[in-house]
């Protein structure tokens, strides 16, 4: 005998409502929060130049407070840094995409404001006692 076939149930398409005129603006709620504008990138970028070698897992230390002239999102790094953090921690805390975080922390470096190190990696080779405990494991199996 063979079992019953079930029936896959497709959502039912939702019509959306038209977008408001450009002169319309729509008015939040109570609850609601503000819509942002989004932050133009090339002015957190400034000027094009060599990009530091930074990858998502590197360690990103301040070396000083931040300066009274620095721009927000310098200050936010340097205040973020106080204890090693990796760039993709930073670029999460900041809400910034890693390409305009690696341009950040590249002038930060040039301006010796941060110090940028590898992660500390515990054990480059696994503990041969643990590699055999596990090919016994799975030969009892």
């Amino acid at each position: 005998m063979t079992p019953p076939r079930r029936k896959r149930r497709r959502p039912q398409p939702v019509a959306l409502p038209p977008p408001p005129l450009p002169s319309q603006s729509p008015q939040p709620a109570d609850g609601e929060e503000k819509p942002r504008n989004p932050e133009r990138l090339y002015t957190i970028a400034g000027s094009d130049g060599a990009r530091a070698e930074l990858d998502l897992v590197t360690l990103i230390v301040a070396r000083s407070a931040p300066r009274p002239t620095a721009s927000p999102e310098e200050a936010s790094v340097l205040r973020l840094c106080l204890a090693p953090l990796s760039v993709a921690e930073l670029s999460a805390y900041l809400q910034l995409p890693f390409s305009a975080m690696t341009v950040l922390i590249t002038e930060l470096i040039e301006a010796e404001l941060v110090q940028a190190r590898a992660p500390i990696v515990r054990q480059a080779v696994p503990d041969r006692s643990l590699l055999e405990a596990v090919m016994h494991g799975l030969q009892k199996l």
